[in-house]
């Protein structure tokens, strides 16, 4: 069966577009003195809040997302307790999101959280970094350190904003992340088995069973364990398995493959189940 991993790059969502849109729009009317535009831009120099400010967004208008975390940066070193430096670190995060320097993203995102916990914007916040784990989520051959960390965000989404926007984007991206890491016990599983180390592809075929019951591998991981105890010898938990399968998956593939094994190699058990 072939692994699909999550994709690594998705398009913002409209939550995201319209939380970074809301972000960057101030009450406080920028001075003149333009927004600049030169390479020199992103250099140390010292100017009014307004117009740096305004020099970032202008960057991160037109793509340059790095140019621009890297100003925004600049507004709140230069200008700490300005209104504007609160934002700014918002806005930090988000271009370096945009500029796929994940890292940097979620630790300005929590350094926002740990200056403005209860800030109206903290859900964004706390958005974003799930997004910066999520968008590093890599193929099931791979370690899953930061799959586990993209969940782990995202379901703090929930927890804590469970009837936002936010919370409805989690849920969905929960999902696919459970997949994501079924399908990597999957492929663990298989390759024990591959190994002939059946009782070791069992316990992984049991943690997708168990753990990842409403995920896409559910199906193939009882027929694996129905061939990984036929193959240990305990063809009653084979059976035991099989029923499973039957009772929830009967019109599946992985139900009549696993039927039939069990008409090959425990028929005197599949005789009992019928009688």
């Amino acid at each position: 069966m072939t692994i699909t991993p999550v994709s690594p790059r998705r398009p913002i969502s409209r939550a995201l577009r319209a939380a970074i849109l809301a972000t960057g729009t101030l009450s406080i009317a920028a001075c003149g003195g333009g927004a600049g535009g030169g390479p020199s831009d992103t250099a140390y120099v010292a100017r009014d809040v307004e117009t740096l400010y305004m020099a970032a967004k202008e960057r991160l208008d037109r793509g340059a997302s790095r140019d621009a975390a890297v100003l925004f940066d600049e507004v709140e070193r230069q200008h700490p307790y300005s209104p504007w430096a609160r934002r700014a670190q918002l806005m930090s995060a988000f271009s370096y999101y945009t500029a796929r320097d994940y890292n940097k993203a979620i630790q300005s995102a929590q350094r926002f959280l740990s200056i403005h916990p209860g800030n109206k914007d903290a859900p964004y916040a706390y958005y974003l970094i799930a997004l910066s784990y999520y968008e590093q989520i890599s193929d099931v051959t791979r370690d899953q350190k930061v799959t586990e960390q993209a969940l782990t965000a995202l379901r703090e989404i929930v927890r804590r904003y469970p009837a936002t926007d936010y919370a409805t984007d989690a849920r969905l991206k929960i999902d696919l992340v459970n997949d994501h890491l079924a399908g990597k016990e999957m492929e663990i599983g298989r390759y024990y088995q591959n190994s002939g180390k059946w009782l070791a592809s069992a316990l992984r075929f049991r943690q997708v069973v168990e753990n990842y019951q409403t995920t896409s591998h559910a199906p193939e991981a009882l027929f694996r364990l129905v061939e990984s105890y036929l193959a240990l010898g305990i063809p009653a938990e084979a059976k035991k398995a099989a029923a499973v399968l039957g009772r929830n998956y009967q019109g599946s593939e992985w139900y009549e493959r696993a039927y039939e094994l069990m008409q090959r190699h425990a028929p005197e058990t599949v005789a009992s189940a019928a009688s």
